[in-house]
């Protein structure tokens, strides 16, 4: 079996796989209000094509981990039926979804009977109307039936990822924790990336995570986790002596690029080694051109091996990527 190695000695085993780049939510933060120019039809892979390259990756090259990103993979047209598909072709191999759960609570007993082993759900403000500032949608109460329907369906743990905007939620930190704590869910806060269509991320404007911290232990007391975070980005606190924990993923500020194991691939069939990657490799052309596995295979490895040692956000010549995060996913 062919790895997929840098120039570092990372090896990539965690597949991100962008099943769309439309949304139904438009967050302040990764989309201006009227939406983006969404990609045409036939530039998305389709089932066949995205189960082909999800089979490649686990038998050939090595990846144990997959997660269904978008966008909002919830709007993808049948979606169950591509996580059952690959729970056939991966029964060994962790399936998980990032989501912001808009049409979870009619989709959440399906998916774990299709095989999904768990949910990552977008969940900046337990405030109705912080909520419906930040995304420009007041549907909060169906995000929460959504959270509530993958819990009980047996999606566990439901992990909430959180980003604090100055002036917007930044102050809601802790009661955020008290709810998740409350509902049995794991909490993650993370630091806004430069990844907003918009471009207009600024590094003095963003939450850091020190400051994430001092909210959060002005009513909780926190003490780092003792189990090893090895690649996972987010970095673990005890809340109040534990066992529950709260995360900080603070791709930022403490970058951890030096640890990642993660590859994305795109709604439209390419490949970024990085999220911050300003290359891409595309895999569609030769799928649909009649390539065998083992030469898309080959592609695969040789564009892994160009992976950059980090990001480089701190340094003056940073420019952000073309895409924004909802064209490239999570």
């Amino acid at each position: 079996m062919r790895v997929l190695a840098d120039r570092f000695g990372r090896v990539a085993t965690d597949l991100r796989v962008s099943l769309t780049d439309r949304c139904n939510l438009r967050c302040s933060y990764c989309m201006p209000a009227e939406g983006l120019d969404w990609l045409p039809g036939e530039e998305v892979l389709t089932d066949d094509e995205v189960i082909r390259l999800i089979t490649i990756g686990v038998d050939l090259l090595g990846v144990r981990e997959i997660r269904f990103t978008g966008g909002e993979p919830l709007v993808r047209c049948g979606l169950v039926d591509i996580v059952r598909r690959t729970r056939l072709a991966a029964p060994d191999v962790e399936l998980s979804m990032t989501t912001n759960a808009l049409g979870l609570a009619r989709t959440a007993a399906a998916l774990a009977d299709a095989g999904l082993n768990r949910v990552n759900v977008s969940l900046d403000s337990i405030r109705p109307e912080t909520f419906a500032e930040i995304t420009r949608r007041d549907r909060l109460p169906d995000v929460l039936a959504g959270i509530a329907a993958a819990r009980d369906a047996g999606l566990r743990p439901v992990k909430l990822n959180a980003v604090l905007m100055r002036g917007l939620n930044d102050k809601q930190a802790p009661e955020l924790l008290r709810w998740a704590l409350s509902e049995g869910h794991q909490l993650r806060f993370i630091e806004q990336m430069p990844l907003d269509a918009q471009h207009r991320w600024s590094r003095t404007e963003m939450v850091e995570a020190d400051e994430i911290l001092e909210r959060l232990e002005e009513e909780f007391t926190l003490t780092p986790a003792a189990e090893p975070r090895g690649s996972a980005p987010a970095e673990l606190f005890l809340v109040d002596g534990g066992p529950a924990t709260v995360g900080v993923i603070a791709s930022v500020t403490r970058p951890f690029c030096g640890d990642c194991d993660r590859v994305r691939l795109t709604a439209d069939g390419t490949l970024r080694n990085c999220l911050f990657a300003r290359e891409e490799s595309d895999l569609r052309t030769p799928l649909r051109n009649g390539a065998t596995d083992d030469e898309i295979a080959d592609r695969w490895v040789v564009a892994m091996s160009g992976k950059r040692a980090g990001h480089g956000i701190d340094d003056p010549k940073f420019l952000q990527p073309d895409r924004p995060m909802s064209a490239i996913g999570g």
